[in-house]
């Protein structure tokens, strides 16, 4: 496995890549990672393509300065583990190099209310600091390949918005949710958990089950309200619980007219803020 720094360095690296036929996978991280993280590497390789994998832990997508500073950041653990994952290039800019000094990162397109609902109402600006940095990093990369997972999937939602609005040139591909032996999933967030509410988090991947179980027509207020008092009956703090049309995440009321749903929920154990969702109803991942 190569490591760059900068942007020149790797986009030489890619160059003689493609020169000689090769497939890009490009994988955007923030580091801290697991093996959510290692399975779109491995599934990548698996496809046939090269593997190359950023860790920028991208300010702009931090609401709360505080959560910003205490982020894992272990980069030399991460090293480790994505050289043995079958990593061939790990991209490790600073801050200046992917926005250079008088860089416009903004994005004008209209996003049709998917940055409005179920995060977008607690984490006001969080996606357009996302979709600005996975942009920027698209057009470092040139990848022929966008390899996300499905744990964030509001995220991953308005990255293909984003891809198809401005005609990107490379193909979204989303990983399913990896998860612990209990059922939590795996994120970066769940090491800062402390052992009580390490021992509560179990609880949010049982509600989605159960809405999964549950949901039949016009029930849905009532499969939301009972998978909602699971969680906060544990003891967790519940933001939201939602079930939506995973295409355009309006809330469904029936769900005989809906092709594709997600049941999305947000919480918080202590000071850390979890986020899951589910399939109910259409492609899996």
């Amino acid at each position: 496995m190569i490591t760059v720094k900068s942007v020149k360095s790797l986009q030489y690296k890619i160059s003689k890549l493609k020169a000689n036929a090769h497939k890009i996978a490009f994988i955007p991280t923030m580091g801290a990672l697991h093996a959510g993280h290692l399975s779109l590497v491995e599934a990548a390789t698996k496809d046939g393509l090269v593997p190359v994998v950023s860790i920028f832990i991208n300010p702009s997508q931090f609401n709360n300065k505080v959560d910003f500073k205490k982020y894992p950041r272990m980069v030399d653990q991460d090293t480790i583990l994505l050289k043995n994952s079958g990593c061939k290039l790990l991209f490790l800019p600073s801050v200046k190099e992917v926005y250079p000094l008088n860089f416009d990162p903004r994005i004008e397109i209209d996003l049709e209310g998917l940055d409005e609902l179920l995060e977008g109402v607690f984490r006001p600006g969080h996606f357009e600091g996302m979709l600005q940095v996975v942009k920027r990093l698209i057009d470092i990369v040139d990848p022929d390949f966008l390899y996300m997972g499905q744990k964030d999937f509001q995220q991953h939602t308005l990255v293909g918005h984003m891809i198809r609005k401005l005609h990107l040139n490379c193909k979204l591909v989303i990983g399913p949710t990896l998860r612990e032996e209990d059922g939590l999933a795996m994120s970066s967030r769940n090491l800062r958990l402390t052992p009580e509410f390490r021992s509560k988090a179990p609880i949010i991947y049982q509600s989605l089950l159960y809405a999964k179980k549950n949901l039949k027509e016009n029930n849905s207020s009532q499969i939301k309200a009972e998978a909602s008092s699971m969680i906060q009956e544990s003891g967790l703090k519940l933001e939201y619980f939602e079930i939506v049309d995973g295409y355009n995440l309006s809330l469904v009321t029936d769900p005989k007219n809906h092709e594709y749903i997600v049941a999305c929920v947000a919480c918080w154990a202590g000071d850390i803020r979890l986020i899951d969702n589910i399939v109910i109803k259409g492609p899996s991942f």
